[in-house]
């Protein structure tokens, strides 16, 4: 049972990145827009007055927040096409039309009952806890809302894409058809059934928000301490994805419109001028990320023997500049988390203490990668972002690193990289993706016999298999990958940015469809 739950989570956390992988690219753009409307700007850089310029920038700006103002939608379809096991396209576009549904049977429930707000002058319709999607005025369900649809969605439609029935309605109501009629009724139920059970929800997490801002800074030590000790288990997107993209991470009322989850309302903030609200501690994930692997590099390096130092610093430091410039530390994190997991609490514990500091230094600021955030704060400003404590905390995680992992690594003599007494030479280029390349990972999986599923997030091909027995884990470990994961049938390889790559050849070798 508990093996069941494990892998039935770490597939959730995995679907889930479908939908925010491009919210990365979606943030950059809607930097792009706003930095070409921007006054303050404009003063400085008289071109961005030209017409064309500021058509350009609008453009871009406003077709971004629809895009980030939206992410119910985009859950609900992304982890509809992410979860399920055939014709994932045909699973999408059914999660899209049942999501129109739920919201259309909502506005019509609070119709027929009388409970439709007016929006409010001052609070529009979130003191009524209802909110515009699409345009259909509904009870404000948040991201949830799209994700229940999506996950519904996924199961719906695998047990019954190949339902085939006879008689006149049969052409009418088979496959994927009669998933969409399932979904349609399913989705009608919940949309009405939301305007009854939701609003004691809102009130309970209200409650759970205001217990969250109670426990002041012990919770945001256990908020980036749990981010990072999860990596491993690739579990840890659950840690911080209800406070970036829910009402757990604050919400915020421009007009008639309600921005909720702390990305969002941290973006809207940031286009608008104002000034940024509490909910951005949720963002500082990525202020280890940004600076504290260049400490982790630094003390391997310092540790390792003298003979191996320079061929450690030519491992170490591009995976530290991945980790910083891209926000992809797993390569790093695999080095160290199995063989030295002293340093793997101390990684996590330093990271949640450095959130709670940037909080008690009155940070404001973007930390999301170094030369990302260098953009946004200095256009956002030192005033409204405190940046140049950032910079400063950011070196100061830098020496706290490199002086603790030293410590620590000497004083119990762990084998971190360039230490290990007999370090197997590890392939130095990438994995072929020819035939015989991918046979030969195939193969140590068991067979094509003993895959179930083959499935990637950011930086692992994640295969589930039908006997574990049959896995050759020292095959995969010979392979040239940052690291091997296993648990049960799941298994984990981590390839970097390779791995949408890898197991799309991997699924043409398997004759399976790629979506």
């Amino acid at each position: 049972m508990k093996h069941r739950i494990t892998a039935a989570l770490e597939r959730f956390s995995r679907a889930m990145l479908a939908p925010l992988s491009y919210l990365s690219a979606a943030g950059l753009l809607l930097v792009v827009g706003a930095l070409l409307t921007s006054a303050p700007l404009a003063g400085v850089l008289p071109f961005l007055r030209w017409e064309p310029v500021q058509l350009a920038g609008g453009i871009i700006y406003k077709c971004l927040t629809a895009v980030i103002s939206n992410l119910s939608v985009l859950f609900c379809t992304g982890l509809a096409a992410a979860l399920a096991k055939r014709e994932k396209h045909q699973a999408a576009f059914i999660a899209l039309m049942s999501y129109l549904v739920y919201l259309t049977a909502g506005n019509v429930t609070l119709t027929e009952l009388g409970l439709l707000a007016q929006p409010d002058a001052l609070t529009g319709l979130y003191s009524a806890g209802q909110t515009m999607v699409l345009g259909i005025q509904t009870v404000d369900t948040g991201v949830f809302g799209g994700i229940l649809l999506g996950l519904l969605t996924a199961f719906v439609y695998d047990r019954t894409c190949e339902k085939a029935h006879r008689g006149i309605l049969g052409g009418v109501f088979s496959g994927a058809r009669w998933s969409f009629a399932c979904m349609a009724a399913l989705a009608a139920v919940l949309g009405s059934g939301a305007c009854f059970v939701w609003p004691p929800i809102q009130k309970a997490i209200a409650a759970v928000t205001g217990f969250i801002a109670a426990s002041g800074n012990i919770g945001l030590f256990l908020y980036g301490f749990l981010e990072r000790l999860l990596i491993p288990t690739g579990l840890h997107h659950l840690v911080y994805m209800p406070f970036q993209f829910s009402q757990l991470g604050g919400q915020l009322m421009v007009g008639s419109v309600t921005y909720t989850g702390a990305y969002v309302v941290m973006m809207t903030e940031y286009n608008l001028g104002l000034p940024f609200s509490d909910g951005i501690v949720w963002m500082y994930t990525g202020f280890t990320k940004t600076f504290g692997y260049f400490g982790i590099a630094a003390a391997f390096i310092f540790c390792a023997r003298r003979g191996s130092r320079k061929k450690t610093a030519l491992q170490l430091l591009p995976l530290a500049f991945t980790a910083s410039l891209a926000s992809i530390t797993e390569p790093l994190d695999f080095l160290f988390c199995f063989s030295a997991p002293v340093l793997w609490l101390a990684h996590a514990a330093i990271s949640g203490s450095f959130i709670v500091l940037l909080h008690l230094c009155g940070v404001t600021a973007f930390t999301s990668n170094l030369l990302g955030s260098l953009v946004m704060n200095l256009s956002a400003g030192a005033a409204r972002t405190n940046y140049p404590v950032l910079y400063l905390l950011g070196l100061a995680q830098i020496a706290v690193y490199f002086v603790v992992f030293t410590v620590l690594i000497k004083a119990l003599d762990l084998p971190t990289p360039g230490r290990r007494p007999e370090e197997p030479s590890r392939p130095e280029k990438a994995l072929p993706l020819d035939e015989q390349g991918v046979e030969k990972l195939i193969a140590a999986f068991g067979g094509r016999e003993n895959i179930r599923t083959v499935d990637n997030c950011f930086t692992r091909l994640r295969v589930t298999v039908n006997d574990p027995a049959f896995v050759k884990e020292q095959a995969l470990k010979a392979l040239p990958c940052s690291g091997v994961v296993q648990s049960g049938c799941d298994v984990q390889i981590v390839y970097g940015i390779r791995a949408p790559e890898v197991r799309q050849a991997v699924e043409r070798r398997l004759n399976r469809v790629v979506c």
